[in-house]
């Protein structure tokens, strides 16, 4: 029996995520998935995709990882030496045009600070403009922000295949910044998604000399 693939290694890998910034009476709120795809293959379940450029500034990133992050090491270098030139903190727009500057080289023409009440960004962003036109309102509370970003980037998971895994958050406001994490088990489920079931790594690592036993009873049970 003879089998086909398509092994053209030169195409270009389809890449995806959904980033989330959002504006909230007193600060941001920003949040993102944590998968990192290569085509179809999921090379990292678990990546953090919010980086901290500053104290209090930080970066979405999407696209190529692996290039992303060196743009934001190269970033976070040039700020912290801005900032001991100049004795202040540096601002988000001199973050975002030095952004621009290496992303973009010689292409002066592209604007990378844009004012703008959210902000939505990679492949599952063209699942969520519409649900952000009706939910997003002025005058939200830091709470109903952070409920707005988990709850749509829970909306990317269940439709985008290369959006997937956890929900991280990372909240700014003139008190400081705040982390959460939002393990994948605790997001809502949408349309037609399953429940999660546990896998038979899962059960094995419960132990027992039935184990085995049980791991495929459990199996049989599910299919």
């Amino acid at each position: 029996m003879s089998h086909s693939y398509d092994m053209n290694l030169n195409a270009p890998h389809s890449m995806g995520t959904t980033i989330i910034g959002v504006t909230y009476d007193g600060g941001v709120v920003l949040g993102a998935d944590s998968r990192t795809s290569t085509g179809d293959y999921v090379a990292n379940r678990c990546s953090d995709k919010i980086t901290q450029l500053t104290e209090k500034v930080y970066v979405c990133r999407s696209g190529s990882a692996a290039d992303s992050q060196v743009v934001t090491d190269y970033v976070s270098h040039f700020l912290h030496q801005h900032t001991i030139q100049l004795g202040q903190p540096a601002t988000v727009q001199v973050a975002a045009n030095l952004i621009r500057l290496l992303s973009y080289g010689n292409k002066n023409m592209l604007q990378s600070v844009i004012e703008a009440p959210f902000a939505i960004g990679g492949s599952g962003s063209s699942y969520l403009y519409g649900f952000f036109d009706q939910a997003w309102r002025e005058g939200m509370s830091q709470e109903e922000a952070e409920a707005l970003v988990v709850k749509a980037v829970s909306l990317a998971i269940a439709r985008d295949g290369a959006s997937g895994g956890v929900v991280r958050t990372v909240v700014i406001d003139s008190e400081g910044v705040k982390r959460n994490f939002y393990p994948g088990d605790t997001l809502p489920l949408w349309h037609e998604e399953l429940e999660p079931q546990n896998s038979l790594l899962d059960i094995l690592a419960g132990g027992g000399d039935d184990t085995p036993t049980m791991a495929w009873k459990a199996i049989l049970d599910n299919s």
